[in-house]
């Protein structure tokens, strides 16, 4: 794919403009006295609908043609990406079917219904109703809005990136989860472009949980591999396959790709309550989970996002 430019980004913040939230940045004293570095919270956990999934779904959609929006969309998540189709869906006047996987979180699945979209529950992981919804589509004409495999939906996504450099222009290293890689895709194309216009570099680093890690295989291989899942507490980045549109991106942006345990995220959650008071899900503190777990080694100032902050109450 052609790596979306600096101007696209720009042009899709606009687009954003009064639907997502710029959201705050924290300093974190404890995770800068773990990691040697300045570290700073990007705090998406406090973005409308709960996560940056609002952006990409908002911008996808927003790009659909009249006749597209009244054969109406479709999608599937394990709850986020649902969330931002559904919210983006109800402003713009779309009917939106949404598949979740059983079991997922109840606040996600009230949430989803609330903003107004038809849900129906199959399939033990992301992977069975993104199968439903693609049959769905094919069958009935609906739009289906992936997740992550889409080029307006890493753009929407990047805008993140956009708002990290206008709010920390010094920094040198941006940490997040990766599951599709939709989110890092877009992250690591804005920031670097918008970094490049101002004659400076930065890095971008990946983590996965270690259950559900498909990008290292994947990478190493040069092209997306299915990869063997168990199951984790980071159901959000529970992803088995990379998706092609991201991984090009990936492959040619990312610096680095690393794993952590689902006791590390766990860690990562208690550490972000007990210092930061903030509510991540564990798919959102992944970045932290990696650092304190001493799986990043960085000189400069970083920003982690916090993803997410749809917790399971009953994790």
């Amino acid at each position: 794919m052609n790596i979306p430019t600096l101007a696209e980004f720009e042009d899709a913040a606009a687009v954003l403009d009064g639907v997502v939230v710029k959201t705050p940045f924290d300093v974190s004293e404890h995770l800068t006295d773990v990691l040697g570095a300045p570290v700073y919270l990007k705090l998406e956990n406090l973005q409308r609908t709960g996560s940056f999934k609002i952006r990409g779904a908002t911008y996808r959609l927003s790009r659909l043609t009249a006749e597209e929006r009244a054969r109406g969309v479709v999608a599937a998540s394990a709850g986020n990406h649902a969330q931002g189709v559904a919210l983006a869906a109800q402003k713009l006047g779309i009917p939106a079917t949404i598949f979740m996987p059983l079991g997922v979180p109840v606040p996600k699945l009230l949430a989803t219904r609330g903003y107004g979209a038809e849900v129906i529950l199959e399939g033990a992981t992301v992977e069975t109703p993104l199968r439903l919804a693609a049959e769905v589509a094919e069958r009935t004409g609906a739009v289906l809005i992936h997740p992550f495999d889409h080029r307006d939906v890493i753009i929407g996504q990047g805008t993140l990136g956009l708002e990290i450099l206008d709010d920390a222009p010094e920094v040198e290293t941006i940490i997040m989860g990766i599951g599709g890689g939709g989110l890092i895709a877009g992250v690591a194309a804005a920031a670097k472009a918008r970094a490049a216009a101002a004659g400076r570099t930065v890095r971008i680093i990946g983590v996965q949980a270690e259950n559900s890690a498909a990008y290292p295989a994947s990478l190493a291989a040069g092209e997306p591999l299915e990869v063997a899942t168990t199951p984790t507490i980071a159901d959000g980045i529970a992803v088995a396959r990379p998706g092609d549109v991201p991984f090009e991106v990936i492959r040619e942006l990312v610096d680095e790709v690393v794993t952590v345990t689902d006791d590390d995220i766990a860690r990562a959650l208690l550490v972000l309550l007990e210092r930061a008071k903030q509510v991540v899900e564990p798919a959102g503190a992944v970045g932290v989970a990696a650092i304190l777990a001493g799986k990043i080694a960085v000189s400069g100032p970083t920003v982690v996002i916090l993803s997410g902050g749809n917790i399971d109450p009953l994790l």
